[in-house]
This record gives C-alpha cells, sequence and structure tokens, in this order.
C-alpha cells in the first residue's frame, strides 16, 4: 500500500476509523489514509452481529473483526483458514470457488478488508442453496406426512 488507502464516500456516509464513528459531509469526498495500522471500516460494509446466520457470514465477520482491530490478525487467519478451506470443497460452482481461493489468498496476506469483498460475492450463491435445502426439507416433510 504505496500510497495509502483511498476511501470513497458518500454524503452523510460513516465509517469507523480506530473505533471512532466518523460521518462525511454533504458532498461526496475521496480520503486518502496514509497509516498502515489504521482500523477502518466503511459502516455499509459491516455485518450485523445479528446477521451473522450462515458459515460464509460468520467468516465475513471474523475478516471484518480483523479490519475493525476486534481480533488480532493471528487470531483472525487461524479463524478463517479452516473455514475458508471447508468452503472451497464443499462448493462446486467454479466461480464461487474462484472467489474464495482469492479470499483465503488474501486471508494469507493479511488483507481482510479483501477478504470481506469476496466472501460478500458469495452471500447470493450461499442464499440460494440455503433456499433450494429449504425446499427440500419442506418437500420431504409433505411426503412423510402424506
Amino acid at each position: 500500500m504505496s500510497g495509502g488507502l483511498v476511501i470513497r464516500l458518500r454524503p452523510h456516509e460513516k465509517f469507523l476509523l480506530n473505533g471512532a464513528v466518523v460521518e462525511n459531509g454533504e458532498k461526496r469526498a475521496k480520503l486518502c489514509i496514509k497509516s498502515r495500522d489504521a482500523n477502518i471500516l466503511r459502516l455499509r460494509d459491516a455485518l450485523h452481529p445479528n446477521d451473522v446466520t450462515t458459515p460464509v457470514k460468520r467468516l465475513y465477520f471474523t475478516a471484518q473483526l480483523a479490519v475493525t482491530g476486534d481480533l488480532a490478525v493471528t487470531d483472525a487467519m487461524t479463524s478463517l483458514m479452516p473455514g475458508l478451506q471447508a468452503l472451497l470443497t464443499a462448493l462446486p460452482d467454479e466461480e464461487i470457488q474462484a472467489h474464495i481461493s482469492k479470499a483465503i489468498d488474501q486471508t494469507q496476506k493479511g488483507e481482510f478488508y479483501s477478504v470481506m469483498r469476496e466472501l460478500k460475492k458469495v452471500f447470493p450463491y450461499e442464499e440460494k442453496l440455503l433456499l433450494i435445502a429449504k425446499a427440500k426439507e419442506f418437500t420431504l416433510s409433505n411426503e412423510k406426512a402424506s
């Protein structure tokens, strides 16, 4: 990160900076954060703990905790790697596997915001799989009742 982290903000958009919530003003803004050790997260990218209801969202939230500085880098890596490896083998879709592979690479580099970006792309696929599983469960329970 030679030039720093660049954040583009919408009017009134909020972000977390080293534990403090900061709000942008009336106009769009572009900030360049030069400190490498700053913990920054746009709140629109944040997942609320109550929304952590699926395996992919649990991994996303773990990466989020690393981004905010609430989880040490080594602890985040230790938590993320087995889950990401399990997802890679469990989900057969090649496009989804590519996102998970990128998330693994970024985890190994300690680039947790990039991990979040890759995992967010997996959310719709996971949701689709969960809906299919619920439909099959519903069908099976109806067949047993008949």
